[in-house]
């Protein structure tokens, strides 16, 4: 009966503190998600969505340490039981503190229209951060001195250091990159050897770009550092679309000309991308070819990505308009006189 006693009292407490708790927890959540209705922002949604669960964890564990103290175990083991449940909550609050901040940033990020680059990699500096953080804190609840620990990783820093030279080096490499902002996700960049295509993310150790392909280049941070990089949106991401076209001897250049500027003219409006202004106009290359005379029509598009659309779509209607105007596109071709004796 004795024995049962032990038990009955911290059960009790438990349930009692869990129930109080639990409604406790309800009652706030249908506050701040009829508060969070009446915001704009996203930000309080994703807050209320992140410690849903993990609260429940809080409340079970907050529970469990309270019967603890009203029971009758020995001092020793309810302090180590107590010291435990404390450190599983100050753990799991830094792991959803970690995410959550990420994910905060994040849409903090797009919301604001904030000229900061949404990377894998600050986002993984601002989870280290918070881990480091709620290490600290759980060592000094459990009162380790962490002096002896830092002097340890100090002396060890420069082992691993030497050991992780690659990876240190493509790390400091990203935050180079983030730092100066000469490229930033979602900027069309062409590297020295010939890769070119979309940033996706520039995380820790790589940054991975989008091909016009679809397909995926990893690219080691220390090695974009050290290329030279064409970024086509750097300062602004309206480009030309340089598009040359070929006709006969025969053909009237001042037809030609206006021909090329009415079709891409006309094209305006139909093409995504392509820009009334400035105004498509039309050169005619210098020199004279084997077959051919040679002019460039020139349009504009507003971003790098509709290049390939434009000069697609541009050249179907100029070739349509030429069979129209009976305009020869000339096959390559060279006059050759015999000479007999």
């Amino acid at each position: 009966m004795e024995t049962l006693k032990l038990f009955y009292t911290p059960l009790i407490v438990f349930g009692i503190s869990f129930v109080i708790l639990f409604i406790t927890r309800k009652s706030l959540i249908k506050i701040f998600l009829k508060f969070a209705e009446k915001t704009k922002t996203t930000l309080d949604d994703i807050v209320l969505n992140a410690i849903r669960k993990p609260s429940i964890l809080w409340i079970f564990a907050l529970s469990v340490d309270i019967a603890i103290k009203f029971s009758q175990l020995p001092p020793q083991y309810s302090n180590t039981l107590s010291k435990i449940i404390h450190i599983i909550i100050i753990i799991s609050i830094t792991f959803v503190a970690g995410n959550l901040l990420g994910l905060l940033f994040n849409t903090s990020l797009r919301e604001k229209s904030v000229p900061l680059p949404n990377t894998g990699l600050l986002q993984a500096i601002i989870k280290i951060t918070i881990y480091i953080v709620g290490i600290l804190i759980a060592l000094n609840y459990l009162g380790i001195s962490i002096t002896p620990i830092i002097t340890a990783l100090g002396v060890g820093g420069l082992a691993v250091a030497l050991a992780l030279k690659d990876t240190l080096a493509n790390l400091f490499s990203g935050i180079h990159i983030l730092m100066e902002r000469a490229i930033k996700v979602g900027d069309f960049i062409r590297m020295d050897n010939g890769v070119e295509g979309f940033v996706e993310d520039i995380t820790w150790r790589t940054t991975r770009i989008k091909t016009v392909q679809n397909n995926f280049i990893i690219v080691p941070n220390e090695k974009l550092v050290q290329s030279i990089v064409t970024n086509f949106d750097l300062n602004d991401k309206k480009v030309s679309v340089p598009i040359k076209i070929s006709v006969s001897y025969d053909s009237d250049i001042d037809r030609v000309e206006q021909i090329l500027l009415d079709e891409a003219k006309s094209m305006i409006g139909k093409v995504e991308g392509l820009l009334a202004d400035p105004e498509p106009l039309v050169r005619f290359n210098p020199g004279f070819g084997d077959s051919s005379l040679d002019f460039t029509l020139v349009c504009y598009a507003s971003e790098f990505k509709y290049n390939f659309l434009i000069q697609s779509e541009v050249r179907k209607a100029i070739f349509k308009r030429f069979k129209e105007e009976g305009i020869e596109i000339p096959f390559p071709q060279r006059v050759i006189h015999m000479r007999q004796d």
